[in-house]
């Protein structure tokens, strides 16, 4: 390696998941054709990767927040395709992280294009909780789960994050969304702990159980509390914000608009879930299955019982779907449940689209999934999308997400 030649990450080496640096390549012969390569290991140990091919300038500098990729995992000006482009060694691997309290690694290094040799290498460092963040192991009563504290004076705003089918608990989103002063309740329904490995139904109640206790906590402002929710637990949120008092803002992000899976049980209330439509599942030319037309219209009268009395709701909803999600149709489903709150002379929603990103919508700069294990299925699916735009959707999302929830978890808010 050229010790004249430096690769810069700024503002800092260091950084939240979800923020943009800005990658330099310096002292580079002018003109000289490099590639950019970038990798990480994640939780389970799964590699991935990602290739672009840049001409330094006259100067011998290669700035990736303006020099356009020519070709490789992606093409054009694109400052952070270095990781969203990033795809997986082993197939149908959605990028795990288990442990927040620990950075996600990445090794940028500059090879020359002629040779292969490696000009320079940096590690750069991807973290989720800001510093001076309390991680808080919850175990009270039935409740299991992970609080996420921010640092500073509270009371704060408080969010209960859903994440989708499939056990166990996902904390990313929810530290990241405490980074933006929110008290954010990670929380786990089944595969986790002692909590029931598999479930038959959905209890309504312990989700109620959940919300009495973020509000009771001294460092959430109330009255009300947020829900963020993403594929099948949007079925949970719309629920919750339905029946349970004090939900103030929810976020469904690639939902039904009607109860799937499993039945939902509240006191003496069954909502049955739709069932599927197996002779629409379509196999694709590469053996894989497409689901997106499984799902019944929930609109049909046969299949009214399933759907979820949004209108009963007093909080407000962000309803934010992809065209190109291939796990369901949530775009028609999204609509479909903004016309039914419109219906009962409701204007407490908003909707946003995005017309080629694909399923899992989640935080900035992720690697893009359009294939992997789908829970529900038991078989590798396709959850559609295309990565730039799916790129572009989370960035979007992440900033309508805080905004939504500060205008409606925060009255004071000028937002």
């Amino acid at each position: 390696m050229s010790s004249q030649i430096r690769l810069r990450i700024l503002p800092s080496i260091r950084c939240l998941f979800d923020k943009r640096v800005q990658v330099k390549v310096e002292g580079l012969s002018p003109h000289r054709n490099i590639e950019l390569r970038s990798k990480l290991v994640d939780d389970r140990g799964v590699v991935f990767k990602a290739l672009a091919k840049y001409r330094a300038d006259p100067s011998g500098q290669v700035d990736v927040s303006r020099s356009a990729s020519l070709g490789g995992s992606y093409t054009g000006v694109e400052p952070m395709g270095w990781l969203w482009s990033m795809a997986p060694e082993t197939p149908h691997s959605k990028l795990l992280k288990k442990n927040v309290l620990t950075p996600t690694l990445v090794e940028l290094e500059a090879l020359s294009a002629e040779t292969g040799e490696v000009l320079v290498r940096e590690t750069h460092e991807r973290g989720y909780m800001m510093e001076g963040m309390m991680r808080v192991p919850l175990k009270e009563g039935r409740i299991r789960g992970v609080l996420f504290i921010p640092p500073g004076k509270g009371p704060f705003p408080g969010i209960v994050d859903l994440y989708t089918l499939g056990g166990g608990l996902c904390e990313p989103r929810a530290s990241m969304l405490a980074n933006k002063g929110f008290v954010v309740l990670a929380l786990a329904f089944y595969g986790y702990q002692d909590l029931p490995k598999e479930i038959k139904h959905l209890d309504l109640e312990y989700f109620e159980e959940a919300v009495t206790y973020l509000r009771s906590h001294p460092e959430v402002r109330g009255p009300g509390v947020g829900i963020v929710s993403l594929s099948q637990s949007g079925t949970l949120a719309m629920a919750m914000s339905s029946f349970l008092p004090d939900i103030s803002a929810t976020v469904c992000i690639n939902s039904c608009n009607a109860n799937t899976v499993f039945p939902l049980h509240y006191k003496d209330l069954v909502i049955p879930p739709l069932m599927p439509i197996l002779s629409n599942v379509a196999i694709t030319d590469s053996g894989l299955l497409d689901i997106r037309d499984c799902t019944p219209d929930p609109s049909l009268e046969e299949n009214h019982a399933s759907v979820i009395p949004i209108q009963r709701a007093t909080g407000h909803f962000l309803f934010a779907f992809s065209e190109a999600d291939r796990n369901w149709n949530s775009a028609f489903f999204g609509r479909q449940a903004a016309a039914h709150l419109k219906s009962h002379g409701k204007d407490n929603f908003k909707v946003v689209s995005y017309a080629k990103a694909g399923h899992f919508l989640e935080y900035p700069h992720l690697p893009y999934c359009p294939t992997t294990m789908h829970a529900a299925v038991g078989s590798v699916v396709r959850f559609g999308g295309e990565p730039k735009a799916h790129a572009d959707a989370q960035l979007d999302l992440w900033e309508q997400m805080e905004h939504f929830f500060k205008k409606h978890l925060s009255p004071k808010s000028n937002l």
